[in-house]
């Protein structure tokens, strides 16, 4: 009996302890949900000037009669992803060209089956 009552003397600071940084852990969670250290500022004007030229481009083409194939492959002939956006983020976007180097999911999953393993 004194065992068990020297075991719950014990419990009872720490479960404190765990339910304050539980608590704690909620809180700071919560207040900084998107806290981005070293990360480099972008400038906020760069992506609503593309935005401006692609809506504007819209407004002008919802105005008009629907145009024909010609018209379509003529301005998509300039290597854009479409009409509209033409070039704008073509970069930033994953294709064939870009992707040569790229890690595969099936290559991902091996990877950590060879280290489950012990053989990497």
């Amino acid at each position: 009996m004194k065992i068990i009552g020297f075991v719950s003397s014990l419990v009872r600071p720490v479960r404190f302890l765990v339910v304050a940084f539980t608590c704690a852990l909620l809180l700071l969670t919560n207040a900084f949900p998107a806290l981005a250290i070293g990360t480099t500022k972008s400038d906020p004007t760069e992506a609503t000037d593309q935005l401006n030229q692609i809506q504007r481009k819209t407004d002008e083409l919802s105005t008009q009669e629907p145009p024909g194939l010609d018209v379509y492959q003529k301005n998509t002939s300039g290597g854009g992803l479409n009409e509209i956006q033409g070039k704008a983020d073509v970069n930033k976007m994953n294709r064939p060209e870009n992707s040569q180097n790229a890690t595969t999911v099936e290559d991902k999953i091996n990877k950590f089956l060879d280290k489950v393993k012990g053989k990497d």
